[in-house]
């Protein structure tokens, strides 16, 4: 079979390329140059190359950062704008990775593309990956479920330390099988804000309150918080620490309380991307959800909504719901049957 494998320079990629090859499929690498940021390319073209020379495969690199302006860095600005905590990452993997790079390998002739991402395919549904703590089925819960159909993610059933190790054994992977692993956010250097500041102005004070609506502090700028942070703002003879609960964007406001207003045992998404039907996901036995990417599976109750999604009642309560994030519906096998986004 011939295959395109997404190849970043890092041991995860390169590893996935290497184990489709020995596997005995034709194998092609591809690059993808995503953003401007200075000298990041540069140094992974370097090492993509040098894993295609290893591999014997061809390599390509696909620009597309008029793509991922249009559909991931400008949509994650509008989201702060807007009040809202953006997940890039879920963006990135619907649009770009398994959206214009599945393009671009069936358009080169390939039959599947492989990623690096830790995630299973069981029976036409993503599927968590045996390695838990590297487990990426939450940022792919996006995708479009057609995509799925040609994937193939070779470390699903690995752990990352027998990545690394078998990458180790390769004295041209050494280097590349020790290098720290990637931020979380790959255009993100140090803080979001620094990014916003680019296109719009962050620094604007204004009222902090309390859940009755009564002004006690001041902040620097709702665009600095996001839902569950308890610094950077000033309260006015505050005794107990608090904590964002909700962001008035239109306002420029900040509603803050105690760690125990965090906690919700409701939410509602604004759109149901759907691995399998509708009834099937509402009369799911043990539909457990995940509402940000390191949080637990909760159980919950559905039902649809009036705006294309759904209303969720939790079991017990998540603490700092946070807008704009993704929410993941599980089976009780731990498969993604569907997924949308928090309002």
């Amino acid at each position: 079979m011939k295959i395109m494998v997404a190849l970043s320079g890092g041991v995860d990629s390169s590893m996935s390329a290497k184990l489709l090859k020995d596997a005995g499929h034709e194998i092609e690498g591809c690059y993808m140059k995503l953003h401007e940021k200075p000298g990041y390319h540069e140094k992974n073209i370097e090492k993509v190359r040098k894993v295609g020379e290893f591999l014997g495969i061809k390599t390509h690199i696909l620009d597309l950062q008029d793509e991922f302006r249009r559909e991931v860095y400008e949509p994650f600005v509008r989201t702060y704008q807007n009040g809202l905590t953006p997940n890039p990452c879920a963006l990135c993997n619907r649009t770009i990775k398994l959206g214009k790079l599945l393009e671009f390998a069936h358009q080169n002739g390939c039959e599947r593309l492989a990623t690096g991402h830790y995630v299973r395919v069981e029976n036409g549904l993503l599927k968590k990956a045996r390695d838990e703590s590297k487990d990426q089925s939450y940022f792919l819960a996006n995708v479009n479920p057609n995509a799925l159909k040609s994937m193939i993610f070779p470390l699903g059933e690995m752990l990352k330390s027998e990545v690394k190790a078998k990458a180790s054994a390769y004295p041209e992977l050494i280097e590349i099988a020790s290098q720290s692993e990637s931020s979380e956010i790959c255009f993100v250097d140090k803080t979001y804000i620094e990014i916003l500041q680019r296109h719009t102005n962050t620094k604007t004070p204004g009222v902090v309150k309390n859940t009755n609506g009564e002004i006690i502090g001041t902040h620097e700028g709702y665009m600095h918080y996001t839902i569950g942070k308890r610094r950077g703002f000033r309260i006015d003879g505050a005794h107990e620490p608090h904590f964002v609960l909700k962001i008035d964007a239109q306002n420029n406001e900040i509603i803050v309380g105690g760690r125990d207003e965090l906690d919700t045992y409701e939410f509602s998404t604004r759109n149901l991307n759907a691995f399998v039907s509708v009834d099937e996901i509402l009369n799911a036995p043990n539909l457990g959800v995940k509402l940000r990417y390191r949080s637990t599976k909760i159980p919950v109750k559905i039902a649809l909504n009036e705006r294309g999604g759904v209303n969720g009642v939790l079991s017990y309560p998540a603490n700092g719901v946070a807008g704009g994030q993704l929410a993941v519906f599980y089976d009780e096998e731990d498969r993604v049957l569907a997924s949308g986004f928090i309002e």
